[in-house]
């Protein structure tokens, strides 16, 4: 007799279409069979060892977070409930240029410093890894939701090349190609880019395109947080577009904004930018979140060249204090490449955590409040919280656009990514909101999106980019990464007062056919794996 039979569900099946109700059956982590309500009339009903009564529930594909920092989170927290709570069964991690594989004992002490904001210091993670390979293998002793890898650029330049502002030697290019090869044969799906982050940041296009060219020849995508997402925010689109069509390599655009005063309701131009390289036969995704404020780390908004050399390169220059006010004139006058080229709105950086609990204070405040308590300049708090934080403080940067966030997310080549930071006190609400906020706010209080073309940008639409022959949709044989949801009650629970919240109205979640959320708990499953490219 089948495992599981949900009954009466409403299926949304992530490809678009409308809608239909059906019974499910779901035996041994994949969907065996769908008997539409039209085509069971009058027959036997399909029955099962269990049986869910789906009645008045969406039953979807699991979302799919297409950019996902949960690196070690995963391996820190079995529990997960940020992200199963949400319906989310699988997330794309090595993001943004910066993760922890491949390295060696070196460049993995500097990663661990470099986004120590993002992904805590890791003083609590066996780190027994150092390829690509092997890290995917961790992920495999089990993890609360699917897990799948992008060779982080940046991460390989430091390991090849060091932190230095510099071009590559043609023996380090050989090297870097080497080590993209490698990952991407162990099971990367792509290869990203941080490139308003140290290392990252100094390589050339054509250094890239060649990097590019290794990852298109093994099937995956290119994925950037491109160089900038204010002034010059379409030219950086642009550059983007060009390398990756030289390359021949699929792009995905990593939080695809427009922000920052410069880029009031220019969301258009982008698209249409889109567009034309669409129609001259480009393969391009992105992922948004569906908020305004970004989230990043505040040494992030540094200059380039005082990031050059590594943390504690950075720390000297912070300390000096002649270097320091060179910094504060590029940040607030000139306008720094970390801050996207604008000059930098101390109301709108709002620190979401600190690594030292005794800087707790300066938490959800932003850099002009806490400098008005202070009785200082803004900058003058902003170097001492850098230094006595050892670069670790998290932000919110204010800056975006309601108009651009709905333009973007109504683009037929569009999917789901939370780009949530889960370190902090009180992180940006994406990381545990995106999904259900998705569907709650956008879709049935906005109408932004139908449904069926909500489902489809967060399921269908993501696996397909990541070409996954068996997962996005609600197929007889595909695997059993599904969602119930309440169409009437799904929200997100998360807010910036309270970013920690978990969502409502997503009761059951079920991953390789286990459940992982069942009547809105989370149970003790760890059903996740680590998804490796296909060949």
């Amino acid at each position: 007799m089948d495992q599981l039979v949900i009954r009466d569900a409403d299926v949304v099946d992530g490809s678009g279409a409308p809608g239909y109700r059906a019974d499910v059956v779901i035996d041994g982590g994949r969907i065996v069979t769908i008997v539409k309500e039209a085509a069971a009339a009058g027959c036997q009903r399909p029955r099962a060892r269990r049986e869910l009564d789906a009645e008045g529930l969406v039953l979807a594909p699991g979302f799919i977070d297409m950019h996902a920092h949960s690196d070690l989170a995963l391996l820190r927290d079995p529990d997960h409930s940020v992200k199963a709570a949400q319906g989310v069964t699988l997330e794309v991690l090595g993001q943004d240029g910066l993760s922890y594989a491949p390295v060696d004992d070196r460049t993995l002490a500097e990663v661990r410093r470099a986004i120590a904001g993002w992904n805590g210091h890791g003083d609590d993670i066996d780190f027994d890894w150092r390829s690509v390979g092997e890290y995917l293998d961790r992920l495999d002793r089990g993890i609360a939701v699917n897990a799948a890898y992008l060779i982080p650029q940046g991460t390989v330049r430091a390991l090849a090349v060091g932190w230095e502002d510099r071009e590559a030697t043609p023996a380090e290019l050989d090297r870097m190609r080497r080590l993209v090869a490698e990952g991407m044969a162990q099971g990367a799906v792509g290869m990203s880019s941080g490139l308003t982050y140290t290392p990252g940041m100094y390589a050339e296009d054509a250094e890239l395109t060649e990097l590019c060219r290794v990852v298109a020849s093994y099937g995956g995508y290119y994925c950037p947080h491109h160089r900038s997402y204010g002034a010059g925010a379409l030219e950086a689109y642009a550059e983007m577009v060009a390398l990756s069509r030289e390359a021949a390599c699929s792009l995905h655009l990593a939080h695809a904004t427009m922000n920052f005063g410069v880029n009031k309701g220019r969301a258009p131009e982008l698209l249409s930018l889109l567009d034309q390289a669409l129609a001259a036969g480009a393969d391009i995704t992105l992922d948004t979140y569906p908020y305004t404020p970004g989230s990043t780390t505040l040494a992030a908004m540094l200059p380039s060249w005082a990031n050059e050399g590594g943390p504690d390169a950075v720390l000297a220059r912070l300390a000096d204090g002649d270097t320091a006010e060179r910094i504060r004139h590029h940040l607030e006058s000139l306008g720094s490449d970390g801050c996207h080229g604008v000059p930098i709105e101390w109301d709108a950086i709002e620190i979401s955590g600190v690594a030292d609990p005794a800087l707790a204070d300066f938490v959800g405040r932003t850099m002009a409040e806490s400098a008005r308590l202070r009785g200082e300049a803004p900058w003058t708090t902003a170097r001492h919280l850098l230094l006595a934080d050892r670069l670790a403080p998290s932000i919110l940067q204010h800056v975006g656009h309601e108009e651009n966030v709905r333009a973007i997310m109504r683009h037929r080549v569009h999917t789901g990514g939370s780009d949530g930071i889960l370190q902090g006190t009180k992180p940006h609400p994406r990381a545990y909101g995106t999904f259900p906020h998705y569907l709650g706010h956008y879709v049935r209080e906005l109408g932004v999106l139908s449904l069926e073309e909500c489902v489809a940008h967060l399921t269908g639409r993501p696996a397909a980019r990541l070409r996954l022959p068996d997962r996005g949709l609600i197929r007889e044989g595909y695997r059993a990464d599904a969602v119930l949801f309440d169409p009437e009650t799904v929200a997100a629970g998360s807010t910036f007062e309270n970013p920690r919240r978990l969502p409502t109205g997503i009761p059951y979640v079920l991953i390789n056919g286990r459940f992982v959320m069942e009547d809105g708990h989370r149970t003790d499953e760890l059903a996740g794996r680590a998804i490796r490219r296909e060949p």
